[in-house]
């Protein structure tokens, strides 16, 4: 996208705001935002699904007599967006009175140019429908290649994205940015002996297209994890060390972010509404919310109400430290804002994680945790969603490998793991010293020394 295509977004989002303010509004915030997505998807040497779409829209907020509505259109014309203020300013006469609702502080309000923080690969856009399906075809390839017990594929889809945002707010705030993302995810099926399909499957993601890695290795990698599911079978109920590799383990942090945003904590949907300044992990566990990462997936220079980004220590050595809040939620819980503060398409602003970081220790990679385990599960991939965030009680199926002195010994499926979230954190014993820029929830390898693995 071109600085002038950048400039108009600009000059829509100012039109907006200026209108609003105009017919009467205390407070608007605009948000104007243009993409284009591809998106191939083969199976069996076949294409099977070719999307190809481009977006445009409007999202705006608008604040009157603390009473707040929020409206978006796709419709961009003079008329549409005429009609579109117009919606927002009716629906705030209907909206009730909230006394918490504003903008961020003024003073607080950054002032640009901002760092890009390298989000933006040109070349992303250059990826045509050809391209797009050669690389879901070759992914498919390094699967079939890799084994000959790979007998089908469930899907090989390669996507790729482009976005350019302007948000314009009345308190004298500007900036407009772009981003990309590319990826390819491959998901093979093996025949087990008796007669159960075994699938599993691999993903990559990256902001730069010549980060992505190549499309067949992603498939062999695919393939190595589906053909060692074969043979999995259950392992009686027992409490034992369970192994979480940086897939697996993201996804529980991902279930700790969603309780230390500011609105979970003063809803009390938290079950860490009250303790802050306490243990709620072990002493190996630093937890930073960093948005300043170059190329991170939840990178930005600034957030959603125009305050400049930093970077947050949530949890510091097991003691949970802060809350994320955006200006709201800072009100609501009397302090001040983390510069938490995301918006949406609407023009919606809730408080949020960028990239939502386990700081990796040094000393152990994933195969020293193996090793010094005797005996647990090493999960390899969890399903359902099985977590209350109010109590913290966890529970998922899940498959992987059974650990037995160190050592990967059978594949393991059909089983659950289980533990409330506050004594699984608190039970990490071992945390890897790395982790692979794959999405904006960031940790290694870790252990948790005990839970219950309800099997047969």
């Amino acid at each position: 996208m071109t600085e002038r295509a950048l400039d108009k977004l600009l000059e829509q989002a100012e039109k907006i705001v200026s209108k609003a303010r105009s017919a009467g509004a205390d407070v608007a915030e605009a948000i104007v935002r243009e993409g284009a997505d591809l998106s191939a998807r083969v199976r069996v040497g076949q294409v099977e699904v070719l999307e190809e779409a481009s977006h445009h829209s409007a999202g705006l907020r608008v604040i009157r007599d603390h009473r707040v509505a929020l409206t978006s259109t796709s419709d961009l014309s003079p008329e549409g967006i005429d009609r579109f203020v117009r919606d927002g300013i009716e629906l705030a006469e209907l909206s009730q009175t909230d006394p918490f609702a504003g903008p961020a502080d003024p003073a607080l309000i950054a002032k640009g140019p901002f760092a890009s923080l390298d989000l933006f690969d040109p070349s992303v856009d250059e990826v045509g429908a050809q391209e797009a399906i050669d690389a879901a075809l070759a992914g498919e390839r390094g699967a079939r290649e890799f084994d000959p017990r790979i007998t089908n594929m469930q899907s090989s889809t390669f996507s790729r994205g482009t976005g350019a945002t302007a948000v314009v707010l009345s308190a004298g705030f500007s900036s407009t940015w772009q981003s990309s993302m590319v990826s390819l995810s491959v998901v093979p099926v093996a025949d087990d002996t008796d007669g159960k399909k075994r699938r599993s499957g691999w993903y990559e993601a990256r902001r730069h297209r010549a980060d992505l890695p190549e499309a067949a290795a992603i498939g062999r990698e695919a393939a190595r994890r589906t053909v060692g599911m074969l043979g999995a079978r259950k392992v009686p109920t027992t409490e034992a060390a369970v192994v979480f590799p940086q897939e697996s383990a993201a996804s529980l942090i991902g279930l700790l972010a969603s309780c230390i945003v500011g609105s979970s904590v003063w809803r009390r949907s938290s079950y860490l509404a009250a303790r802050e300044n306490t243990r709620i992990a072990s002493d190996l566990v630093t937890i930073v919310d960093d948005p300043l990462i170059p190329r991170g997936f939840g990178s930005r220079a600034h957030d959603g109400e125009g305050l400049l980004s930093r970077r947050n220590i949530v949890v510091e050595r097991g003691i949970l430290r802060t809350f994320l809040c955006d200006s709201y939620a800072g009100r609501k819980l009397e302090r001040s804002s983390t510069a938490s503060g995301s918006r949406g398409s609407n023009a919606a602003v809730g408080p949020g994680t960028t990239n939502f970081i386990l700081q990796p220790v040094a000393g152990s990679t994933e195969q020293d945790i193996i090793r010094s385990t005797p005996r647990g599960l090493y999960v390899t991939e969890m399903m359902g969603f099985g977590f209350n965030a109010t109590t913290g009680d966890f529970s998922r199926g899940a498959s992987g490998y059974w650990i037995e002195d160190g050592e990967l010994t059978h594949p393991v499926s059909e089983v659950t793991i289980s533990l409330n979230l506050d004594r699984l954190l608190q039970s990490i014993d071992a945390i890897a010293d790395r982790f692979e820029l794959r999405s904006s929830i960031l940790t290694p390898a870790l252990r948790v020394a005990s839970m219950t693995i309800g099997g047969s």
